[in-house]
């Protein structure tokens, strides 16, 4: 059975869901969740599943060998769940194509520096897209950048507002996002 650590930094409804996917199969376990802010509802999310965490500060995960060193105890794969900080090349070069994010628009639009969240569902309904969606990727170098996973759309309409795309988003992110996860697990093993 694989290990994932997932990464996050906000909420946690990705997070809630991939750990619950995952304990209902044979495949893969969450073995911890790294946060990067300590009012961060996803340690709540944590503490209710028994799962483990850790919350680290930029200067550890960023100048230091002391996250990778930990997550490399935990871990196969590293899953971003909302995470904002950009993968340290240390972690890409440790973890190579055993890192993959959720970024909640069809790559490579709207993605890059200070792209996420309301942000893209800002930026898509300004620039009146008719459709947008969810892309899973493979972490490098750069944001947003890595080779696609996956990709689902959906149709926005003009009355949609960023908080009604956000919605048409996150339903995508928890239908797909463990179940590539997933597929990525089984397809690189077997």
């Amino acid at each position: 059975m694989k290990r994932i650590v997932i990464f996050a930094s906000g909420s946690g409804s990705n997070a809630e869901n991939i750990i619950n996917f995952f304990n209902q199969t044979k495949t893969a376990r969450v073995t911890k969740v790294f946060c990067n802010n300590k009012n961060a509802k996803v340690l709540d999310r944590c503490n209710k599943l028994n799962i483990k965490s850790l919350c680290f500060n930029r200067n550890e995960f960023l100048s230091t060998d002391i996250i990778l060193n930990k997550v490399k105890e935990e871990a196969d794969y590293i899953i971003l769940a909302g995470f904002l900080w950009k993968v340290p090349q240390s972690f890409i070069e440790a973890f190579p194509n055993k890192i993959i994010n959720i970024h909640p628009a069809l790559l490579p639009k709207y993605g890059g520096k200070g792209m996420y969240g309301m942000n893209v569902h800002n930026a898509v309904k300004e620039n009146k897209e008719t459709e947008t969606g969810i892309t899973i990727h493979y972490v490098n170098a750069n944001y947003d950048e890595g080779a696609i996973l996956f990709q689902a759309k959906t149709t926005l309409l003009s009355v949609d507002s960023p908080e009604t795309i956000a919605e048409k988003i996150h339903f995508l992110e928890q239908k797909h996002f463990p179940k590539v996860i997933e597929e990525v697990i089984l397809k690189e093993n077997e």
